[in-house]
């Protein structure tokens, strides 16, 4: 199942995976009429196995037959870096985080607005953009740290470290200004450009993901590190 506008060399593509026809259709058809390019899957192990990197943003529903979104997203994750954005009926706090630690940039609860949700595809198109047009210095090293801010890659004394595109920006932001403390309402502001999540629980779990990616020890970090009172620091180690 696929919904389509009107065929552009530049438009930008996005999966929607979600197995609620009518809820799929509303959505691909308001997307289509954005002058986005629609394609529709109905499970989990579809998406899983679909050529992600094809597209510029994947919609997941949370709640899929056969394979969780969740752990769908986690798939993914593996072995791309497509930006994910979580559409989920549960509203607690805990199953955002989860979202969130499996990977997703963003996401939104059921039910929502057709224009929330394209505001907010747009705004991970507009900081993708941002991001390839921000060249005038292309790498940023810190420590054993190497950002490469052209191709968005991050290496570890060396070593290639796959990160999401909302891990890299905070990586980014913090590589920027070393041995600067930065509040997580800031961190919020620069990931989202708004401050529509929980600023403290989200930081949190970006955080935590990557400490588990550039720490010797996750549990005793020394580059990525705490500053109580005040948010994160990221330090030369």
């Amino acid at each position: 199942m696929a919904a389509q506008a009107q065929p552009e060399s530049m438009q930008p593509r996005i999966l929607l995976v979600e197995d609620d026809e009518a809820i799929a259709d509303a959505v691909a058809y308001a997307l289509a009429a954005q002058g986005f390019e629609v394609d529709v899957l109905g499970d989990g192990p579809a998406a899983v196995s679909a050529p992600v990197d094809d597209y510029d943003v994947v919609i997941l529903d949370v709640m899929l037959p056969k394979l969780s979104g969740l752990e769908a997203c986690r798939r993914i994750r593996e072995r791309s870096i497509v930006p994910v954005v979580m559409l989920t009926a549960r509203t607690g706090e805990v199953d955002r985080v989860l979202g969130l630690e499996a990977g997703a940039d963003d996401y939104v609860p059921k039910p929502f607005s057709m224009p929330e949700l394209i505001s907010r595809v747009r705004a991970i198109l507009r900081r993708r953009s941002l991001d390839r047009d921000a060249v005038p210095l292309t790498t940023r090293v810190v420590g054993a740290l190497t950002l490469d801010l052209t191709r968005q890659t991050l290496s570890v004394g060396g070593r290639p470290v796959e990160v999401t595109p909302s891990e890299f920006r905070l990586l980014a932001l913090l590589a920027g200004e070393p041995e600067r403390a930065f509040t997580r309402g800031e961190i919020v502001e620069h990931l989202w450009r708004s401050t529509h999540v929980s600023a403290a629980r989200t930081c949190d779990v970006h955080v935590k993901n990557l400490r588990r990616k550039i720490e010797r020890d996750p549990s005793r970090p020394e580059r990525l590190v705490t500053v109580r009172g005040i948010g994160y620091m990221l330090r030369a180690a």
